[in-house]
């Protein structure tokens, strides 16, 4: 998982090539946290398959804004620099995530 910020998500996201996976957290929202041990299980199971990124959005607050991002977790699926997926809200489960994984995965 590569940690992204407001420095370097254009590069490591908007300008990759391929499908990127983006984990948009907080240290307060207790489901991204329960979450995180099984996103970053698949980020090892998928490797090379697509690009996997996490974003604290608690110091990354006007790069969340701009890409939409209006509640946690959220989990959003990029390629070519636009938006092709996303999950969010309190419901998401690891199947889901690995679900939407294959469905973009190489």
């Amino acid at each position: 998982m590569i940690a992204v910020n407001k420095e370097n998500f254009e590069q490591e996201v908007l300008q990759a090539d391929g499908v990127v996976m983006v984990d948009w957290w907080g240290p307060k929202c207790e489901h991204c946290m329960e979450l995180m041990p099984s996103v970053e299980e698949l980020a090892g199971k998928y490797q090379g398959r697509l690009k996997f990124c996490s974003v604290d959005t608690s110091g990354n607050r006007r790069l969340a804004i701009s890409q939409k991002v209006l509640g946690l977790p959220a989990i959003l699926f990029y390629k070519d620099g636009q938006k092709i997926g996303e999950l969010a809200g309190q419901e998401i489960q690891p199947e889901d995530i690995e679900a939407t994984i294959k469905q973009y995965a190489k």
